[in-house]
């Protein structure tokens, strides 16, 4: 059974849906679960997920990553779904350490396909489980920003919070 919870953390509410064997599914800085619920691969989405008040260690990653543990979010198991190079991208962007952010440029080569700038930029923005898998850590060429879905402000913070702990 699917479950999801909403936190409420200094950058505002955070909501995760997390699989039942604790894997996150998908996961942003929203009170709604329905704003995450059409990111997850139509195979994982659970058809009714229930409310819960306490996500177990989720929960505690959550709460510990936004007290300054940057590294606790690391250890959360994740799962989504998509084609070959999407899935090692997101893989990639976990290796991506809090404090060292990295270029769209050099995202791509890091999962293995340099020439694919867009593409690493794709799988940014298709990501589900914001946070745990941080898209936040890419930047455009230029060190600016970029999008964010939660907004730029958001990853603003992220980056600010991460580099004073890192």
């Amino acid at each position: 059974m699917s479950t999801w919870s909403t936190l409420d953390t200094r950058l505002g509410p955070f909501t995760a849906v997390v699989d039942g064997d604790g894997a996150v599914l998908a996961s942003g800085w929203t009170g709604e679960v329905d704003d995450l619920l059409p990111l997850i691969h139509p195979s994982l989405r659970p058809a009714e997920p229930q409310r819960v008040t306490d996500l177990g260690p989720v929960g505690k990653a959550v709460t510990a990553y936004h007290d300054g543990d940057v590294g606790v979010i690391d250890g959360v198991p994740v799962r989504q779904r998509s084609g070959e190079f999407l899935e090692r991208a997101w893989q990639v962007l976990r290796t991506v350490p809090a404090g060292d952010p990295v270029t769209y440029t050099e995202y791509a080569t890091r999962a293995g396909r340099p020439a694919a700038v867009r593409a690493a930029a794709s799988a940014c923005a298709r990501n589900a489980a914001a946070l745990f898998v941080p898209c936040h850590r890419v930047l455009r060429l230029d060190g600016s920003l970029g999008g964010f879905r939660w907004g730029v402000d958001v990853k603003r913070a992220l980056l600010d919070h991460e580099a004073r702990a890192a």
